[in-house]
């Protein structure tokens, strides 16, 4: 009596068991065809690409980017040793250096005084926030006007100063940091949005208890604020700094990498060498380097800057 039991209970559970198995199997394949449109579009716009790219990296190509010889890593040290390729590398970080922060800093500034409650406050955040709708190419063609060295409004208000006219464009020492103002101007409506909304979603309570002890507006600033919006800032300096390292719209409409290549960043060096000059190897070799240079970057900010994230 007490074996059949046993047995019963046993098999019982292997039923149970078995049927535990069958309802994963079934959630899982839900689940795959759920993903399914998905994978399939990362596959074909990214998975593909990027295997292609590696691939590619280590040969030499045709006009039509067919591998023909296989170089191993001369792509890269071909590369690595143009003078070309390296000026472009330093004007990239440079750029870098010149949009990020501004970028960060002035949306930060606006977004702190369009979170003020004021009257009529709403108008200057849909202003502050109106360069997000503009695209790229529209973008630079109202910047290349804005620059022109006769008829461009800067020169034009510059003169009324007596201040010579500048070649914004035209002038190796200033064209990067032309390119990099008007990139600013682009990107500070979409950091401005995401920085303002981090700002309304700190805890009122935190001000309130500030103000009875008796705290200053630029204490409350450094001591609640900055630390409140940690996660919005890590993620906002994130999402930029990769944006920067793959500028290229408006160095193709403002300055197509000139003058003297003062302005070729690396993403304009990849598509001038695939599709101007069909070195198809020797582009793909660029993009996996400026594709390690972002993921180490990201990283290292993953790692460092992380930790000085508070949250709530």
């Amino acid at each position: 009596m007490n074996e059949a039991a046993v047995s019963l209970g046993s098999d019982a559970a292997k039923l149970i068991e078995k049927a535990k198995k069958q309802r994963r199997t079934k959630n899982l394949i839900k689940g795959l065809l759920f993903l399914l449109p998905s994978l399939v579009f990362f596959s074909i716009f990214l998975f593909y690409p990027m295997i292609r790219t590696v691939y590619l990296s280590f040969f030499l190509t045709n006009a039509s980017g067919a591998p023909t010889v296989f170089v191993g890593l001369d792509n890269f040290a071909q590369i690595f040793s143009s003078p070309l390729f390296l000026k472009s590398l330093k004007t990239t970080f440079l750029f870098v250096l010149y949009t990020v922060p501004g970028t960060i800093v002035i949306s930060l500034f606006l977004a702190v005084i369009a979170n003020e409650k004021l009257r009529g406050i709403g108008m200057f955040r849909t202003i502050f926030s109106s360069t997000m709708g503009i695209s790229v190419a529209a973008a630079s063609v109202f910047w290349m006007f804005l620059f022109h060295p006769t008829m461009g409004w800067l020169n034009q208000f510059l003169s009324i100063f007596g201040v010579e006219a500048i070649g914004w464009l035209t002038d190796p020492k200033w064209a990067l940091l032309s390119v990099s103002i008007s990139t600013i101007w682009m990107n500070i409506g979409f950091t401005f949005l995401i920085l303002l909304g981090g700002l309304q979603s700190i805890d009122s309570y935190l001000y309130e208890s500030a103000d009875i002890d008796g705290a200053g507006y630029f204490y409350k600033l450094r001591r609640i604020t900055i630390p409140m919006l940690s996660p919005t800032l890590f993620f906002v300096v994130t999402v930029t700094l990769i944006n920067a390292f793959q500028t290229f719209g408006q160095v193709d409409m403002l300055t197509r990498g000139g003058p003297q290549n003062e302005t070729s960043v690396i993403v304009y060096s990849i598509y001038r060498d695939a599709f101007v000059n069909y070195q198809y190897g020797t582009a793909s070799a660029q993009a996996v380097i400026l594709f390690v240079i972002i993921l180490g970057l990201t990283l290292l900010q993953f790692k460092l800057g992380e930790r000085k994230v508070h949250y709530q």
